[in-house]
């Protein structure tokens, strides 16, 4: 017989953060298509529109990243114990985890490695991949996308950059890469131990866990 626990993995605003955050990339990236292909993507209606709305979902995200930041190293202040990885998990923990994804999930030979609770919610692969993704990638696009928005005041700043073309040409690259990562998010997300586990988790807050 199953026995059923359940444990508050996500506090209400890191839920509220994420799904607003998820709503403003997505509008990033669909906005941001047809403003880099605008012969090709014509999804909302004229140029001017798709501008707007990327400027307005780029602010969202700005403001998003600033509370997510302040929520983890202020108010919770466990922003290093959650995102950044420990010696062992650069030293083992990837590679068994990695193991886990490529490997033995398919085969069903053994349980994830990591063990999820509300104070190590990642496993070592999630944290090193944060690490990047919100150290590296989101402080980059935002800095080049403020800076594209903003080009008469700051402009002196932009060709310290090297210019337009490219601080254009970062943002973009950088915008691939975190679209990149938005199918590895959505397809790891179902790997819990039902495929809407993660998903359920994420909005109601709650995580169940069973022990046979």
């Amino acid at each position: 017989m199953a026995e059923q626990d359940r444990v508050y993995m996500n506090p209400l605003p890191v839920r509220i953060w994420h799904w607003a955050n998820a709503l403003a990339i997505v509008t990033l990236c669909i906005t941001g298509a047809q403003i880099r292909f605008p012969d090709v993507i014509n999804i909302f209606g004229s140029y001017g529109t798709a501008v707007s709305l990327h400027h307005a979902a780029g602010i969202v995200v700005v403001l998003s990243f600033l509370l997510w930041f302040f929520y983890y190293v202020v108010i919770t202040r466990t922003f290093g114990k959650i995102y950044l990885p420990t010696a062992k998990d650069l030293q083992s923990g990837i590679i068994n985890q990695a193991l886990y994804y490529f490997f033995y999930y398919f085969l069903g030979t053994r349980e994830n490695p990591h063990k999820e609770t509300p104070t190590n919610k990642f496993n070592p692969m999630q944290k090193c991949a944060y690490v990047v993704i919100m150290m590296v990638l989101v402080p980059v696009i935002i800095v080049t996308g403020l800076a594209l928005m903003n080009l008469g005041p700051l402009r002196e700043f932009v060709e310290l950059l090297g210019g337009v073309r490219v601080v254009a040409g970062i943002h973009f690259l950088v915008a691939c890469a975190l679209g990149a990562f938005l199918p590895t998010h959505f397809y790891l997300a179902t790997l819990g131990h039902t495929p809407l586990a993660h998903f359920k988790t994420m909005w109601t807050g709650w995580e169940d866990h069973s022990e046979h």
